[in-house]
């Protein structure tokens, strides 16, 4: 099923189920994703909003909830930190699964040998390649520096 269609149905579901928490994290996932097609209507290159699309979405959405967490805990806020950790196991629910350690390894190693890369110059290329292979399924902010280490 696409990810799209399983958004959808979870939506459907937290309605029957009258779960509030849930349906509005996945009200903001479709708001995000409208926001997007309508961003990509006004390019004229612009395509529809793919599967990678959706989950770099979902990622940025991740991301942005960590850095809520943080704050609210440093701020003593611990129920909006609770909140926001709440809307990250719903989104996490449509990413795929996440790369353990060796396989994010071996991804590197892949990655280096498809780019060529020789220095410390090449880290860009590789991370791109990485970011084309792999959105969603590793976290690219703890993989920049293996990358690097591996490179230099």
């Amino acid at each position: 099923m696409e990810l799209r269609e399983r958004i959808g149905e979870a939506l459907k579901d937290a309605m029957r189920a009258k779960s509030a928490e849930r349906l509005s994290t996945l009200r903001l996932i479709n708001a995000a994703i409208k926001d997007r097609e309508i961003a990509l209507r006004s390019d004229p290159d612009g395509d529809t909003v793919g599967e990678a699309e959706i989950i770099a979405i979902l990622a940025r959405m991740i991301k942005q909830r960590h850095e809520s967490v943080r704050a609210y805990e440093e701020g003593g806020r611990l129920e909006l930190a609770e909140k926001e950790a709440d809307e990250i196991k719903v989104l996490e629910e449509f990413l795929p699964r996440q790369m353990d350690a060796s396989e994010v390894t071996a991804a590197i190693e892949a990655a280096v040998t498809a780019t060529g890369a020789t220095g410390i110059r090449d880290i860009g290329r590789v991370i791109a390649e990485l970011k084309t292979r792999y959105v969603g399924q590793m976290d690219f902010g703890a993989v920049g520096p293996l990358v690097k280490a591996r490179l230099t």
